[in-house]
């Protein structure tokens, strides 16, 4: 059965180590995913949208971990180790839970970029008129209307995580 992995990464190497699975591997034995979000950022008076990394320093992978899969991820450069909670490994300790990967899973569907969503503000109520957070209001902690972004709760790894989303408000 196949299982979601995290692997830890080499700062900013994230796209190198994805580009090695992706030669090692072929999609129906390993798929290997970089989850980013689109965000916007002014810069010199002017805004622009930036892609960014969601959990900068990780690799997602989906596969049935055998010993040879877990070897040739091991052998792979600027790649440190599959993320385990137990201090010796174990694959079933590697598994990431349901309650953390399903939520990221319907927010990204099959892309690897975080689209904005079009949001609508009523009376302090966020309601997502369309977009990945449709449906997944109840992660929305604050909207920041000014800079046209929301502030979402994201558990990874044990830890909850506040990410910067770019959403549309409809006025």
């Amino acid at each position: 059965m196949k299982y979601w992995y995290a692997l830890f990464v080499e700062h900013n190497q994230e796209e190198i180590v994805l580009k090695h699975l992706n030669l090692h591997f072929d999609s129906s034995v390993l798929n290997a995913v970089v989850p980013k979000r689109v965000v916007p950022e002014k810069k010199n008076g002017k805004i622009q949208n930036v892609i960014k990394k969601l959990f900068p320093g990780y690799v997602l992978i989906y596969c049935r971990l055998t010993d040879e899969i877990y070897y040739k991820i091991k052998g792979i450069p600027r790649c440190y180790r599959i993320v385990h909670n137990g201090n010796n490994f174990n694959k079933e300790e590697c598994i990431l839970e349901p309650q953390e990967i399903e939520p990221i899973i319907k927010l990204f569907g099959d892309r690897d970029i975080l689209e904005f969503s079009k949001v609508h503000l009523v009376n302090s109520k966020v309601i997502v008129t369309s977009g990945p957070l449709k449906g997944l209001e109840g992660i929305i902690k604050k909207v920041d209307s000014r800079k046209n972004r929301a502030k979402i709760v994201l558990n990874f790894l044990g830890n909850e995580k506040l990410v910067d989303v770019g959403v549309e408000i409809i006025h």
